[in-house]
């Protein structure tokens, strides 16, 4: 009890003079992308993608709620090639995406959550529904992460996040049939150098470390190489963003395969190298 007492204390001492000095804070905006690049895939083609952050921000310390959207030109194509009475479509495009976002920080120690929805007419959230016999019994996906920025200690702008699914549309078949939770799992490093004229070069390395349906790999892995470059105008009303990026999945190098078959013009879901301009805009 004495233990636990002193633990708590210490906790206290750590984080209430950082409550004292927070405030309430918000980021709001939406980018325009001329392709959907997602872990170094290519998740759909030119998309609009609004994103509502709200919470608090402390010196060390910060809590914010988050919900951002995709919809690209062709989503809601989706049943194109099947009559609409039919259940399932194997050449389905991308539909349109919303995810719910839970992050805290302290002291650069990071730890979230994220909902991943697509809409499709399967329920909103289906935590841990699916059949082991016939697979997935929804299109929703929780995953959970944890990570840490080593600006806060040592002023290297290096960020590495280690990202879990936990729950929802996330199996892999086993040799007997029958299907499991995969768990799959995203570790990426992204290094952020600040360059001349209000830009920032990100270069940035990804990998899945076992098999994993959602990165459609059966061992290890490296699903991204890239490089981001950004620049920044700030104005009085808002903030003017625009970026190139550019990204080699070599998972994609070795086995010709796709995250997910879509109508169409199949190369582009099949490409090994992956690019999008973006512009956003942030109040």
């Amino acid at each position: 009890m004495k233990k636990c007492t002193l633990i708590m204390a210490l906790v206290a001492m750590l984080v209430v003079p950082e409550m004292q000095a927070v405030e309430f804070a918000y980021d709001a905006g939406a980018e325009l992308v001329s392709a959907y690049i997602w872990r170094g895939q290519y998740n759909g083609g030119l998309s609009f993608q609004p994103d509502v952050e709200i919470g608090y921000d402390g010196d060390l310390t910060s809590l914010r709620f988050g919900v951002w959207g995709s919809v690209g030109a062709s989503d809601w194509a989706f049943r194109k090639g099947l009559p609409k009475d039919d259940d399932y479509n194997p050449n389905t495009y991308f539909i349109p995406e919303m995810d719910l976002m839970l992050n805290f920080q302290v002291a650069g120690l990071m730890i979230g959550a994220t909902h991943y929805y697509y809409f499709g007419g399967s329920p909103f959230f289906n935590w841990g529904k699916f059949d082991p016999e016939e697979g997935s019994k929804g299109t929703s996906q929780t995953e959970v992460t944890v990570g840490y920025d080593f600006r806060n200690k040592c002023e290297l702008p290096l960020t590495i996040t280690w990202n879990t699914m936990v729950a929802g549309d996330d199996l892999i078949e086993k040799e007997d049939g029958t299907y499991k939770r995969a768990f799959s799992t995203y570790i990426e490093a992204k290094y952020d150098q600040p360059l001349p004229m209000e830009m920032t070069l990100s270069l940035a390395l990804g990998i899945s470390p076992w098999a994993s349906n959602v990165y459609n790999n059966e061992h290890f892995a490296v699903n991204n190489i890239s490089a981001k470059l950004n620049k920044e105008w700030e104005f009085d009303a808002c903030t003017l963003d625009l970026y190139v990026l550019g990204s080699i999945n070599t998972h994609h190098l070795n086995k010709n395969n796709a995250y997910i078959a879509a109508a169409g013009d199949d190369k582009l879901y099949n490409q090994k190298l992956n690019g999008c301009i973006g512009l956003g805009v942030w109040f």
